[in-house]
């Protein structure tokens, strides 16, 4: 396989699993091209390698930033601007499940604790449904705090958490 091909596979392949991670195709395919580049891209780089507008190309670059896994750099005199993502792989997945649990399970967590904490008018549907999402708040509560503990690990957190699990 040639460079070309075996970019363009990788750029597809990320791409595809960016949706794991809570993202969409093109934001995981800008990631992806930044990711293998050994140099900062302009958004003009972007759209012409990814075959996508330069609206696209912004907005996913702009959730990107958002996300806290691409940085826009300014080089001197020019009116560019520049796009790197972090080049770090178990940084970029530290920060990956970082955004996820703030995006995702800290508001689930938050709604589960106000429905638990309804008012218990005696009834036996009332007390299963506080019984029931007081357990699944527990539950989400728990495994939130378990991934915190992981991402602030920065060095080798992935790994180092994997081989304690193990022991």
């Amino acid at each position: 396989m040639e460079y070309q091909e075996a970019k363009e596979k990788f750029i597809s392949t990320w791409g595809s699993l960016g949706t794991l991670w809570g993202i969409n195709k093109a934001m995981a395919q800008i990631q992806a091209l930044l990711f293998i580049s050994t140099r900062p891209l302009t958004t003009e780089e972007i759209m012409e390698e990814l075959k996508i507008s330069r609206g696209n190309t912004s907005m996913n670059v702009r959730q990107l930033i958002d996300w806290g896994i691409v940085t826009k750099e300014l080089k001197a005199g020019e009116r560019k601007e520049y796009f790197s993502t972090e080049k770090d792989v178990q940084e970029l997945a530290r920060i990956i499940a970082k955004e996820r649990s703030r995006r995702e399970i800290q508001p689930v967590v938050k709604t589960l604790q106000e429905i638990s904490t309804i008012k218990d008018d005696g009834t036996e549907k009332t007390k299963e449904l506080i019984k029931q999402t007081k357990a699944l708040h527990d539950l989400a509560e728990t495994a939130d705090s378990m991934l915190n503990k992981l991402v602030n690990q920065k060095q080798n957190w992935l790994t180092k958490s994997i081989v304690k699990m193990i022991k």
